[in-house]
Order: C-alpha cells, then sequence, then structure tokens
C-alpha cells in the first residue's frame, strides 16, 4: 500500500505547480493595482468594482449568461429526445450512435469551429443549398444564431452521452410495474422514466453551461469581432491590454459565478423534493 501512495507524490506535485499556482496568482492579481513590485503589493478592490461598475461590462456579463442559458436550453431539448431514443433502441445500434455522436470531439474544438465558418458564411453550403431549392440566401454569420449553433454543436455530445448514461442504467421493470398498474406510456415517462434520469439531465447542464459561459474561441469565430462576451474580454485583457489585474478580477467573478451553478445544480440533485424521488 505505501508503494501505491508513493506514486501520488508526482501527481501532487503536477497539481500544486499546474493548478494550484495559477489559481493562487490570479487571486493575487485581482486584489492588487498594476505595476506592483516584487516584494510590496498595493491591495485594492478597485478592479472589481470597475467591472460591476461598469454597464458595457455588465452587458457582456449578461449576454454571455443568456447565451450559455439559451445553448443550455437548446441542448437539453434536442439531447434528451436523441438519448432518449438511443436508450430505448438495440444495444447494439446503441453503440453505433454512441460512437457517431463522439466522433466529431476526437477532432481539436478548434478546427470543428473553423469549418463552420465555411458552412455558414455567405456563399457557403447552407446558402448554396437554399439557392438550389430557390429559398434565397441569408446571413447567418457573425450573428448570435451562429454562436448559439456552433456552442450547441461542440457542446451537445456532452448532454447526450450524460442523459444516456442515467436512462441504460435505468431499471426497465419499474417500467414494466408502471404499465401492469395501468399507466399510459406518457405517465410512465412523466412518473418513472423523467425522474430517474434528471440526474444525467443535470449533469449534462453543468458540462453544457460551464463551458459556454467562458467560452471566448467560438463567439470570436462565429461572431466576429463585434459580438463580445466575457471570455473575449478576459482574453483581450491579458493578451492585448496587458491588464492582468482587470483580467484576474472578472476570471474570479466568473469563477464565482461557475461555482454558483455547480453548487445549485448539485443541491437539485440531491434534493428529494426536486428531482421527484420525494414522490
Amino acid at each position: 500500500m505505501k508503494q501505491f501512495r508513493n506514486m501520488l507524490y508526482p501527481y501532487v506535485v503536477w497539481l500544486f505547480i499546474m493548478v494550484l499556482v495559477p489559481m493562487l496568482m490570479i487571486l493575487l492579481y485581482a486584489f492588487t493595482t498594476a505595476g506592483n513590485e516584487v516584494t510590496t503589493f498595493r491591495f485594492t478592490l478597485d478592479n472589481f468594482s470597475r467591472f460591476l461598475t461598469d454597464t458595457v461590462f455588465l452587458d457582456v456579463l449578461k449576454r454571455s449568461l443568456l447565451i450559455a442559458v439559451v445553448t443550455t436550453v437548446v441542448c437539453v431539448l434536442l439531447g434528451y429526445p436523441i438519448a432518449y431514443t438511443i436508450a430505448k433502441g438495440p444495444e447494439r445500434s446503441g453503440f453505433f450512435w454512441i460512437m457517431l455522436i463522439t466522433l466529431p470531439t476526437w477532432i481539436n474544438m478548434l478546427v470543428r469551429t473553423y469549418a463552420w465558418v465555411g458552412i455558414l458564411q455567405d456563399d457557403g453550403l447552407v446558402n448554396r443549398f437554399l439557392g438550389m431549392l430557390g429559398i434565397g440566401s441569408f446571413h447567418m454569420l457573425y450573428t448570435t444564431f451562429a454562436v448559439v449553433l456552433g456552442m450547441v454543436y461542440n457542446f451537445i455530445p456532452f448532454m447526450i452521452l450524460q442523459i444516456h448514461s442515467s436512462l441504460a442504467k435505468m431499471d426497465k421493470s419499474l417500467l414494466e410495474a408502471a404499465s401492469d398498474l395501468g399507466a399510459t406510456p406518457m405517465q410512465s415517462f412523466l412518473r418513472v422514466t423523467l425522474p430517474l434520469s434528471l440526474p444525467g439531465v443535470l449533469s449534462g447542464i453543468t458540462l453544457v453551461f460551464l463551458p459556454a459561459v467562458s467560452s471566448f474561441f467560438i463567439p470570436k469565430l462565429l461572431g466576429g469581432g463585434q459580438y463580445v462576451l466575457v471570455g473575449n474580454v478576459i482574453e483581450t485583457q491579458f493578451l492585448t491590454s496587458g491588464d492582468w489585474n482587470f483580467g484576474s478580477a472578472i476570471s474570479l467573478i466568473m469563477a464565482v459565478i461557475i461555482m454558483l451553478s455547480m453548487w445549485l445544480t448539485r443541491k437539485v440533485d440531491t434534493d428529494p423534493a426536486a428531482n421527484g424521488k420525494g414522490a
């Protein structure tokens, strides 16, 4: 047992250097002013007040949260029927469909997003196809639609896999018992299947909402330079403006929002009255 315990030390060192130290640096930068010397630090809350009192930055935060919520809702509405259909089908075909869904994730997300630029541009594949049908062309690139579409495309596999995992592990005898007691298929779904699949839905919401609210290259590529979300603001502060203190403060604010979202999701998942276990 001691031998195995020694194997943890490299992982702990890696975790300290690659995770804990950067987080401590962000925390330090967020609460200090620019131009600090190595031995002296001037602590301040101006970085946070600048973000929370500026209407421009607050609008960016609202837009980011709205886009993340819309993306999550669309992923739930599209992902649940897909996962349900796969789980209800034969196990062999289900393995094929799951592989087909996860296949795009084997390609780098940046490359996949670049592909959508060519698909959605004015002379892209979608508009060419619409032109063949005589419908006409539409301006889709650099719009909210393009950003949401790109996020849904990139994140929906996480939603489908989580929901499918919950549905696949569900005890099928419960549905048979509900049918024997006179429940209709819709009643069985609402009273048995849906409550038992809620943990997968909540896990999928977490895996979709968290990266969506902090994404920066999807809105940059599909929304254009005029479409700015919080992730783009953080990127600009670190790479363009060089204001690491303000960028760290925004990152810390987003970290708090993300942790609150995870806490709420976990609370709903463990609340019997909320997920139907108390019914």
